[in-house]
C-alpha cells in the first residue's frame, strides 16, 4: 500500500457499514480520502475519529446525492479543484427496497438502477476520465458487489436487487475490457461480500425491524471491517496481477 500514500480515493455511501470502514482503512494507510453521501454528518464525526488517531491521510466528507447526476459531476469537479483529481474509485453506494418484480413499485426499482448501476457507471467514467487527464497509468476502480450479483436469493424482496447486481458484474468485466482496449494499467475489481452485519439489512426492511435483526441473529456474519481488508488487500496487488472478483461470504452462509 506504501505507493497509494498521498494519493486520492473516492469512497460513495462512505457514512456507515462497508463504505466507512473502506474509508478510515485507506485513511490508516495514509490516502486522502473523499467520503461522500447525502449527509456528512457521520463522515465528519469519521473524519475526526481519524485525525484523533493518528493516521497519516485525511478524511474529506462531501455531500452527494449519488441519484442525481449533476451532483455526481459537481462533485468530480470539486476534486479536481482541490485535490487535481482520483486516483482510487471506490464504488460503494448501494441499496435495496421491498419491491418484488410481479407486484414492486416503479420508483423502487427506478431508484436501485439509479444508485446500484447509473451512479456506479456515471463514478467510474468520472474517475477514469480523471485519471486519464493526468495520465495516472495505474489508478483502481473498485465496484462493491455482492453475492446476489453471482446467485438469484430465493426472496421476492431482492430479486430486483440482485439484477442490478448483476449488472454490476457485468459492468466490472465490461469496465475491465474496455480499460485493456485504452491499453492502460488502470485496473477494475469487483468485491462481491455476503451477509455483512450492516444498517443495511433494516434498512431494507425498514418496516419489519424483527425479520432485519433475524438476518444477522441467524449466524455469524461478515463486519464491514472484513470487507475493507478485502479492499485493501486488492489494492496492494503487484501492478501486472488483475484481481477481477472476490467473493467472500460467513461460514455459515448456505448460499
Amino acid at each position: 500500500m506504501e505507493r497509494w500514500k498521498g494519493r486520492v480515493a473516492l469512497v460513495t455511501g462512505a457514512s456507515v457499514g462497508i463504505g466507512a470502514a473502506v474509508a478510515r482503512a485507506l485513511v490508516q494507510q495514509g490516502m486522502r480520502v473523499v467520503g461522500c453521501a447525502r449527509s456528512v454528518d457521520k463522515i465528519e464525526k469519521l473524519a475526526a475519529e481519524c485525525q484523533s488517531a493518528g493516521y497519516s491521510g485525511t478524511l474529506i466528507p462531501y455531500k452527494c446525492d449519488l441519484s442525481n447526476e449533476e451532483e455526481i459531476l459537481s462533485m468530480f469537479s470539486a476534486i479536481k479543484t482541490l485535490h487535481k483529481g482520483v486516483d482510487v474509485c471506490i464504488n460503494n453506494a448501494g441499496l435495496a427496497h421491498n419491491e418484488p418484480l410481479l407486484s414492486g413499485k416503479t420508483e423502487g426499482w427506478r431508484n436501485m438502477i439509479d444508485v446500484n448501476v447509473l451512479a456506479l457507471s456515471i463514478c467510474t467514467r468520472e474517475a477514469y476520465k480523471s485519471m486519464k487527464e493526468r495520465n495516472v497509468d495505474d489508478g483502481h476502480i473498485i465496484n462493491i458487489n455482492s453475492m446476489g450479483g453471482h446467485r438469484m436469493v430465493p426472496s421476492a424482496d431482492e430479486h430486483f436487487y440482485c439484477a442490478t447486481k448483476y449488472a454490476v458484474t457485468a459492468l466490472t468485466e465490461g469496465i475491465r475490457q474496455e480499460l485493456r482496449e485504452a491499453n492502460t494499467h488502470i485496473r477494475a475489481t469487483c468485491v462481491s461480500p455476503g451477509i455483512v452485519e450492516t444498517e443495511f439489512a433494516f434498512r431494507h426492511h425498514n418496516s419489519d425491524p424483527e425479520k432485519a435483526a433475524a438476518v444477522y441473529e441467524s449466524m455469524k456474519c461478515l463486519k464491514a471491517e472484513d470487507i475493507a481488508s478485502a479492499v485493501t488487500f486488492v489494492l496492494s496487488a503487484p501492478p501486472h496481477v488483475q484481481i477481477g472478483d472476490v467473493q467472500m461470504r460467513p461460514v455459515e452462509q448456505v448460499s
